[in-house]
């Protein structure tokens, strides 16, 4: 394992991170909810969300800000080393983990373990080692 120093960001790393901590800051101070997305999105796809135009508009403005920031700077490059399956077999891994564990990493990382929860601290932790495990098992023993 290595650190690509000459593609190392702190700045916009910072700035993102910033960002992220504002917007679930004001989402929970404005509206007394938590901003996991997950739990957002699940909501609005069950039909009954309440505050269903607030929750859309936070995950429009999820899907807005890679096009805002194209406007000002150039797109930080997505390289993945491995195929479509891959990526869905993976997509729906983290999608069942998310659902049997009552958040995502938004929900649990960023909102839970800043309000001291347990059991987001408990499911946070859990994510970690199940991707550093995962890593582990794909590049080490089976040779990806």
């Amino acid at each position: 394992m290595y650190i690509d120093w000459v593609h190392f960001t702190p700045g916009p790393a910072l700035a993102g991170g910033v960002l992220i901590g504002l917007a679930a800051s004001l989402f929970v101070v404005l509206n007394g909810r938590i901003a996991g997305i997950s739990g957002l999105l699940g909501s609005l796809l069950q039909g009954n969300a309440d505050g269903r135009d607030e929750k859309a508009l936070f995950l429009l403005g999820l899907l807005a800000a890679p096009l805002l920031w194209g406007l000002f700077g150039t797109l930080p490059e997505a390289e993945f080393q491995t195929g479509w399956p891959g990526l869905v077999i993976a997509g729906l891994l983290v999608g069942l983990g998310t659902r049997y564990g009552s958040g995502c990493t938004s929900g649990h990382g960023v909102c839970g373990i800043s309000r001291l929860s347990p059991r987001s601290m408990a499911a946070t932790l859990t994510f970690m080692a199940s991707g550093f495990a995962t890593v582990f098992v794909l590049r080490h023993l089976w040779g990806g």
